[in-house]
């Protein structure tokens, strides 16, 4: 099971941002009390309901929705979540399967030729719904800048399209680590963004073993791997993310990058630049796949 990751969440944010940013939430239905927890689904309906969107980002894996008077919403979409635009055209009409939330908004700003052109309906007003087959994502209200940064501190590291997001930054990031490389990039306290799928394919570009302590990389193998990150997160985002189980798009589209990958999910198949098998493997709980002529396998210490 893959979970939308940094280009998962940025194709959705891209897409939804300008059609919803400068409207009003008129209605929030919480179906699943889950999806709010601590809260009480009437209580975080109460805090949103009636808000202007005043703008829709991302940051690492987060949808970040900010409503006017400092009022925050982190939705995290984890292993199966989704949001779809317009899911119902007609009143009555069935929701999505596995819908957890629906939203109304109220008609689009006129300066908002994006939300326009949608045409959404006579009145201007949306629907959307938040689905998720295995129910784990999560909304979290957040009053005021200050907890917004405060919680988003406690969770996530650097961006790592961010321009501080350097060789240098990386090698600080991982000294006297001992832990596998690939364990540190998908630790998002330290990098932000990157899961299972693209630190496969990073590592991959690197020509690094994700078994290798990342305390014992160099600074050359830090910048092949920022320069490797980068560009697996890059790819993935023009191809607007990957879909191997349930990704789609806020239009239901799927995803393109699975096609692009050189290493994940590739086992028994030949590696793109050396030809040799490309294998599988267990890395800090995460099945990896790893061409091990171009990522060789760190040595084994002898014991004294």
């Amino acid at each position: 099971m893959a979970m939308p990751e940094l280009p998962e969440v940025e194709t959705i944010s891209k897409q939804l941002a300008p059609l919803v940013e400068g409207r009003r939430l008129q209605r929030m239905e919480i179906l699943d009390p889950r999806w709010s927890h601590p809260l009480a689904p009437r209580e975080l309906a109460d805090a949103l309901v009636g808000r202007r969107i005043e703008r829709l980002g991302r940051r690492g894996k987060y949808l970040l929705w900010s409503f006017e008077h400092d009022v925050h919403l982190a939705q995290h979409l984890r292993m199966t979540g989704g949001v779809l635009w317009r899911p119902s055209a007609k009143h009555g009409e069935a929701d999505p399967p596995f819908t957890r939330v629906r939203l109304e908004l109220g008609p689009a700003p006129r300066r908002s030729r994006a939300a326009e052109s949608a045409n959404a309906g006579s009145n201007g007003a949306v629907r959307l719904a938040i689905v998720d087959a295995r129910r784990f994502g999560t909304g979290q209200l957040l009053l005021g800048r200050g907890a917004l940064d405060a919680f988003l501190a406690a969770r996530l590291g650097l961006e790592p399209l961010d321009e501080r997001f350097t060789a240098e930054h990386l090698f600080e990031l991982a000294r006297g680590r001992t832990a596998p490389v690939k364990a540190f990039l998908l630790d998002q306290r330290r990098v932000a963004g990157v899961g299972n799928i693209y630190a496969d394919e990073a590592l991959f570009r690197a020509r690094i073993h994700p078994r290798r302590p990342a305390g014992r990389l160099d600074r050359r193998q830090f910048a092949a791997l920022r320069d490797g990150v980068i560009e697996a997160l890059r790819a993935g985002i023009d191809a607007r993310g990957a879909t191997i189980d349930d990704f789609r798009d806020i239009d239901g589209a799927s995803g393109a990058f699975q096609n692009q990958f050189l290493v994940h999910r590739r086992e028994g198949e030949p590696c793109p630049r050396c030809g040799s098998t490309i294998s599988k493997m267990v890395v800090g709980g995460r099945a990896s796949y790893v061409c091990e002529t171009c990522q060789p396998p760190p040595r084994k210490r002898r014991r004294r």
